[in-house]
């Protein structure tokens, strides 16, 4: 039997998929990621939290006559609420359940068929829900450095306010994903 926290997180892989189907028809490369998610700064195994994601990567372009490219990229995302107790007598606590809205630049770089082109490093402003020591402002930046082939996805991403306001320890997710 599936463990609450494994069985919400599958709920939510489920929920991310039906919402993004509809928009597999116009075309954008479509990742369905899940992981886990652990405050910045502040690191142990058993504090970590569900997170899944749903991301639209739309048509590349081309920046000048180099090598990099750039493409529009849309995220969306949940990650869960937990209960650390370091954090307990804090403003913010860690307990609040963050829905997180995405829309940035995803960069490549080398030719088509080169061993690294599947490499990438996006950087997306962000809006969400809920305040965490973590996540302590309406506004955010992400940015993610991951892999991308064909069917799968894994990816290092990084959520912060770059230190707009305080407490700003972010959230730090490993993240692997079904790519459509």
């Amino acid at each position: 039997m599936a463990t609450p926290r494994a069985s919400t997180l599958l709920r939510m892989v489920f929920l991310l998929v039906l919402v993004a189907r509809p928009v597999w028809a116009a075309g954008p490369q479509i990742s369905v990621e899940g992981g886990e998610s652990y405050v910045g700064g502040y690191f142990t195994l058993n504090d970590g939290a569900p997170a899944v994601f749903a991301e639209a990567v739309f048509d590349e372009h081309g920046i000048g006559s180099s090598r990099f490219t750039w493409a529009p990229d849309v995220t969306a995302g949940w990650i869960d609420g937990r209960d650390i107790a370091y954090f307990r007598s804090d403003r913010y606590t860690t307990r609040d359940h963050i829905w997180l809205l995405a829309a940035g630049l995803r960069f490549h770089y080398g030719d088509a068929n080169a061993w690294y082109r599947p490499l990438f490093f996006s950087f997306q402003p962000t809006l969400h829900t809920g305040r965490t020591p973590a996540l302590s402002s309406s506004y955010e930046f992400t940015s993610t450095l991951g892999w991308q082939g064909e069917h799968w996805m894994v990816a290092l991403r990084h959520s912060s306010n770059a230190y707009l306001h305080m407490p700003n320890r972010g959230e730090n997710l490993l993240l692997m994903g079904v790519t459509f």
